[in-house]
């Protein structure tokens, strides 16, 4: 698909490296990474975790070799609530790109966006110049806090956020100017560039192409090949709903979140706990499924 599409980024998460490793195709990563867990030695849970970090690297380096631009690598998600956790396994992600001739100006590592994930990310860049990427992100107070951590990009979701109106709300369908993941990301956007933060934003999790057509004009959307697929077959000329100009335009006011202000923000907001929460478990989910069949 990358070949196909040639799309200047690519993401992967653990669910798309877990679907991945099960492929006939990539079974030689699969069996460097076992063997690069097992010449480092140490418990059998060491060796597991190892081979689970290289496996993730081996793909990302092999999918640079056919992008120009950045390869998003996720770090676990079971060390979403540990921020020392999280800077660690991001450092050692790096150093295995290192290892096999990637500089760390092509990686943006993914972390979710807890408070501490976002933490974690105000770190890793200023103290260590690691580019990242906060992803699981659905509330506005998630957002304002990754803008004020001075990340490298943000990835809001479109499609989760509407599914969970759609399981829990009478209404079932959406025109797209009027979907809440577009209106989610819409808003994201304006703050953004209004208030001037260099914080990149990468709208994610799509559903159907309207929602991708609505958001014309943000920075970066991340597609899945098949609606890249839907696209192409369309020949329609799109203008930008998003532009700075507008955004500068819009009123909203500028807010600072502490730890406190950002919990309470946050959980003020349903859809976003509840999907956070979701997503962060199906994630450690699958990094455990890849660590058993790696085992």
């Amino acid at each position: 698909a990358i070949d196909e599409y040639k799309p200047l980024d690519a993401t992967t998460n653990p669910s798309l490296i877990l679907a991945a490793a099960q492929m006939p195709a990539y079974q030689n990563l699969v069996d460097d990474a076992v063997a690069y867990g097992k010449k480092l030695g140490g418990s059998e849970e060491e060796q597991i975790k190892n081979a689970s970090d290289k496996l993730f690297v081996l793909f990302g380096a092999e999918i640079l070799k056919r992008i120009p631009g950045r390869v998003s690598t996720e770090v676990d998600a079971r060390l979403s609530f540990d921020k020392e956790g999280m800077i660690q396994r991001a450092r050692r992600l790096i150093d295995l790109y290192k290892e096999v001739g990637v500089g760390k100006d092509r990686i943006l590592i993914k972390l979710s966006s807890t408070w501490e994930g976002i933490q974690a990310g105000r770190v890793l860049e200023a103290d260590y110049g690691i580019h990242c990427n906060m992803t699981l992100l659905f509330s506005f107070a998630q957002a304002v806090a990754c803008a004020e951590a001075g990340v490298t990009l943000i990835s809001p979701f479109v499609g989760r956020i509407l599914d969970w109106y759609v399981a829990n709300g009478d209404k079932k369908t959406y025109e797209p100017s009027e979907d809440p993941g577009v209106k989610s990301v819409t808003k994201i956007y304006n703050y953004y560039k209004k208030f001037g933060y260099k914080t990149i934003v990468m709208g994610a999790s799509f559903r159907n192409t309207g929602q991708i057509k609505a958001l014309t004009g943000c920075d970066y959307l991340t597609i899945s090949p098949k609606l890249l697929a839907e696209l192409s077959k369309e020949h329609v000329k799109l203008t930008p709903t998003l532009s700075v100009k507008e955004a500068q335009a819009c009123n909203l006011e500028k807010i600072h979140l502490d730890e406190k202000a950002f919990r309470w923000h946050h959980n003020e907001d349903q859809m976003a706990v509840e999907k956070l929460s979701d997503g962060i478990r199906r994630f450690a989910a699958d990094a455990v499924k890849l660590e058993r069949m790696l085992k």
